[in-house]
């Protein structure tokens, strides 16, 4: 296993209060305390702070993110700090996921359908195989990773090794190979396939895409392994030995799969049983007919559609034990920062319940087996079974986060840059409407950018409505809007295309706006989640990344929230200016780049299929229209593009429902050029 040291390149230097969070929360750490609170306000450079923290421990790490764009944002600012180090990303591959799922009332049966995207498969099987591979190991991952995930113990098992000069027939590699669950293509070589050319072979392992593997055999030894390009088939280098790890993490060999068909088909007779001595014939008739056709796949191919929901069976687990997930994979020793823990702790929390309601819906009607119960996210106490030591990182971290850390906080108020809090002010509603007209105006003749959060979808498209027919430029935001246009969104109010965002709940958007110079609270005295003493802080916050930062809170009376977020404003706001003071800093705005978190994500995918389309690689469909060449997309809103590449999506679907594969794939590759047009999009 590689055992390399934890390494930041950076030209900056803690400064503010960084130095001395960071040599607190190492020193817990090595001291042994398993929770701590980092209360960082917006803006100090907490991610920093982590990852100097990590540097000094020299520890694996999991950074736990509400939501994966904020996960994309840490992943790429961890990938700067650490280039010589693993940083993975783990969240969810879904690009449209609908669950599979049955309604009695109506007697509504809704099959699984999703969208899987490549990439992200990709580099969820690159943090496994780092964890397995490496010490130096840094995961951003989303609350996804406490969903059930196949045995890291079958899927170390299952590891195949080479080495020139082993004896080892190509005919006994490609077995191996299919056993792990790669497809030979020799027409179409991507990700997790295999093609045969004479005495060479080539793979293209599942946690890449942009190097492949050639073995070139002399009879039944191999003469050698080299890595090359798997586009150009340029040689990379010579590679003496290595492992090949499997193409999903649900893998077995096949006395275990031979066992586990077993225990499925048993579990079965006894369900079977159960429904006929009930007189439940329409539900046995089902489940036996939906398990036998899994059972065959499984038989014959090693896997099948849906092959999750008998993991229990494949990993050997007894009812009701929790599956292994992505924190098995992490050594002991590891760290755990929890990013915006008022959220994401909850977010842990609230997964069990809701998954095992749907489930359970499935099994007692006869569309599941009862042992697919145990396909399910961790319970909260089994999460916090598997923590080794535990920082918890927001701005407004809850009670019980300061009830477990036992009052150990680091405090992170003093910024870099020397930016205050900003100043907050109540204002009567009486005439709000023409007062905020004002302060969108004087913001927008300064090239200052203007949130406004609101408390219902309807008031924030109606004040949007209201606040564009004034002559104000204005867009709104809230959960009817997907992450990709959410994203295109927000960098539409960071390009000046218009000036004013209204929003809901703007805190789970990762929106740290610089441009944002005023944040206008509407209904601020309406006590509740959104109005809470937190929500107000972190609302706060989105005003705290420019030096002009202000908030106006429209209500008629002050409640308690109100009064309690204001005054811990102002605490943190005059130990920031006496501290600027002493230290003689004048405050300067943040700036940062135009890029959003999913470009650098995305950037190797993209470059790939340009290099593809430049390549002529022997028989090939013609190329997709590009963003550009896509008249259907000239023209229109972010908005109206949106609609177009989710009507898209639903043709996409359906024709591969009716077997028309060309013609899906070709919707395939106009969604993916569509896409990369809403991000870009001037």
């Amino acid at each position: 296993m590689q055992d390399s040291v934890f390494r930041i390149e950076s030209e900056y230097v803690p400064r503010g209060d960084q130095p001395e969070a960071i040599t607190q929360l190492s020193d817990n750490i090595r001291a042994g305390v398993a929770h701590q609170v980092l209360l960082g306000v917006t803006g100090s450079g907490k991610t920093f702070t982590m990852a100097h923290t990590i540097e000094r421990c020299q520890r694996p790490a999991l950074i736990l993110a509400p939501n994966k764009t904020l996960a994309a944002q840490l992943y790429n600012e961890f990938r700067a700090l650490f280039p010589h180090n693993a940083v993975e990303y783990f969240v969810s591959y879904y690009d449209y996921y609908q669950p599979e799922a049955y309604v009695p009332t109506s007697d509504t049966y809704i099959e699984k359908d999703s969208s899987i995207n490549d990439n992200i498969d990709k580099l969820r099987h690159a943090a496994t195989h780092a964890l397995l591979t490496r010490r130096d190991v840094i995961i951003i991952a989303s609350v996804s990773c406490i969903y059930g995930l196949g045995s890291p113990e079958y899927y170390a098992k299952m590891v195949i090794p080479v080495e020139a000069g082993q004896h080892m027939s190509m005919d006994s590699l490609i077995g191996r190979l299919v056993d792990v669950q790669y497809e030979r293509n020799d027409y179409d070589f991507h990700r997790g396939t295999f093609r045969v050319r004479g005495d060479v072979l080539e793979v293209i392992p599942a946690y890449h895409h942009e190097r492949a593997l050639r073995l070139e055999f002399f009879g039944d030894e191999i003469d050698s392994i080299k890595e090359i390009d798997p586009l150009t088939g340029n040689v990379l280098g010579d590679v003496g030995k290595t492992v090949i790890y499997p193409a999903s993490h649900y893998v077995s060999d096949r006395d275990n799969l031979n066992r586990a068909v077993s225990d499925i088909r048993e579990e079965l007779r006894l369900r079977l049983e159960e429904y006929r001595q009930g007189n439940r014939l329409v539900e046995a008739q089902r489940l036996e007919q939906r398990t036998m056709l899994d059972l065959e796949m499984i038989e014959e191919m090693g896997y099948c559609t849906g092959i999750e929901n008998y993991s229990r069976h494949l990993d050997g687990r007894t009812a009701g034990e929790p599956p292994a997930c992505l924190l098995d994979y992490f050594p002991d020793n590891f760290i755990l920062f929890v990013d915006e823990s008022h959220i994401t702790v909850s977010q842990v929390g609230a997964m069990y319940k809701g998954d095992r309601s749907r489930k359970q819906t499935l099994v007692d009607f006869g569309f599941r087996l009862p042992s697919a119960l145990d396909n399910r996210p961790l319970e909260f106490s089994e999460f916090e079974k598997r923590l080794n030591q535990v920082v918890y990182v927001s701005a407004t971290p809850s009670r019980w986060e300061l009830d477990r850390s036992e009052g150990i906080v680091v405090e992170q108020i003093i910024r870099p840059t020397g930016l205050l809090d900003p100043l907050t002010e109540v204002r009567p509603t009486k005439g709000q409407m023409e007062d905020l007209m004002t302060e969108c105006r004087s913001r927008t003749a300064r090239d200052e950018r203007v949130l406004v959060t609101t408390l219902t979808k309807r008031m924030a498209e109606d004040l949007t409505e209201y606040l564009t027919s004034m002559g104000v430029s204005a867009r709104y935001l809230h959960s009817d809007i997907d992450t990709m246009e959410r994203m295109a969104i927000i960098q539409a109010l960071r390009r000046k295309e218009f000036d004013v965002l209204v929003g809901i709940n703007l805190l789970r958007e990762g929106l740290d706006i610089p441009e944002v110079s005023l944040v206008a609270i509407l209904d601020a005295d309406k006590e509740g989640f959104l109005r809470s003493t937190g929500s107000l802080i972190q609302t706060f916050g989105r005003a705290a990344r420019n030096v002009d930062g202000r908030v106006i809170m429209y209500a008629d009376s002050v409640t308690r929230s109100m009064t309690a977020a204001m005054q811990e404003t102002e605490r943190r706001r005059e130990k920031q200016r006496l501290y600027n003071e002493e230290h003689g800093i004048e405050p300067v705005s943040i700036r940062k780049s135009l890029e959003t978190p999913f470009d650098t994500l995305y950037s190797d995918a993209r470059s790939t299929a340009a290099k593809g389309r430049g390549k002529g690689r022997g028989r090939q469909a013609a190329p997709a229209q590009t963003a550009a060449e896509d008249t259907t997309a000239y023209g229109i809103s972010a908005e109206e593009l949106g609609g177009l590449i989710q009507r898209l999506e639903r043709e996409m679907r359906e024709s591969a429902r009716d077997l028309e594969f060309e013609k899906a794939a070709e919707l395939r590759d106009r969604i993916r050029m569509l896409r990369e047009r809403l991000l870009q999009q001037d």
